[in-house]
């Protein structure tokens, strides 16, 4: 079991929740701390499709996996998701706040409608949600935060236009830090991920996005999108203890994209 309590109140194995868990990359990573025995719990606004992984989760790894409905742009959604989260798993000892969403639009033909709903969810929910569980590790011994920024919190894409989201996961990397900074000495670490493209159904079901993939791979120095799974690893290591001394990072997982 690599995801052992061993330093908060909690007994057994971690405690944790995933949020934007039901599909994609947050399905991935809740998959990967299932496998290494945390109970997880599956936190998004399609509660029937998290459900559905729920159930799925629990059958193939044996931990206990819930699903909890929460719109993250919410404060009371969230105090109430993370209370819950603690009643029915026991504790909380870790979260990737993970929802999120991108609108492609050209920045002088983008509503302001359309700009504040990308960062209402991919910055103020983020925050929301980091400042839930935060409390209540600060209280309970510590524990960890993961945060999903982005690539393009490094580089502007092309060639679709998204200057909402680049601003908003840009954000995202810097309240990362902040947070590390202010709870380094109180047990609680914060560090965020950026992935690259990933090919999730979302994106290869997407009849805006396939027709970017081409040009997306040839752009790319492995040729190729990543796999949601390919994820799983780091947000498992960061969850875990052998991660003690790491707060404050961001990680970028882009098959070397960002580096020309």
């Amino acid at each position: 079991m690599i995801l052992q309590n061993n330093k908060t109140k909690n007994k057994g194995g971690k405690k944790g929740f995933v949020t934007g868990g039901a599909r994609g990359i947050g399905k991935c990573t809740a998959t990967g701390f299932a496998q290494a025995g945390a109970d997880v719990a599956i936190v998004d606004l399609d509660f029937e499709e998290a459900q559905k992984t729920a159930a799925e989760l629990a059958e193939a790894t044996g931990r206990k996996v819930i699903a909890i409905k929460c719109d993250c742009t919410s404060k009371e959604d969230v105090d109430a998701m993370v209370a819950k989260v603690v009643a029915e798993l026991g504790g909380l000892d870790f979260c990737h706040n993970n929802a999120g969403i991108c609108i492609n639009a050209p920045a002088e033909e983008m509503t302001y409608e359309q700009w504040l709903k990308v960062i209402n969810i991919n910055l103020n929910g983020i925050f929301l949600t980091d400042i839930a569980a935060g409390k209540y590790m600060l209280e309970n011994g510590g524990g960890s935060i993961i945060n999903t920024a982005s690539m393009s919190a490094h580089i502007v894409n092309v060639p679709q236009p998204q200057c909402a989201y680049n601003a908003s996961k840009a954000a995202v990397i810097q309240l990362t830090k902040s947070l590390a900074i202010e709870w380094a000495k109180r047990g609680v670490r914060v560090n965020s991920i950026s992935p690259g493209y990933i090919g999730t159904d979302l994106v290869l079901q997407s009849k805006t996005l396939i027709p970017l993939i081409e040009k997306w791979n040839a752009m790319a120095p492995m040729g190729r999108l990543g796999k949601p799974e390919e994820l799983e690893s780091i947000c498992v290591y960061l969850a875990g203890d052998t991660s003690s001394f790491t707060t404050g990072s961001d990680f970028i997982i882009d098959g070397a994209f960002t580096c020309f």
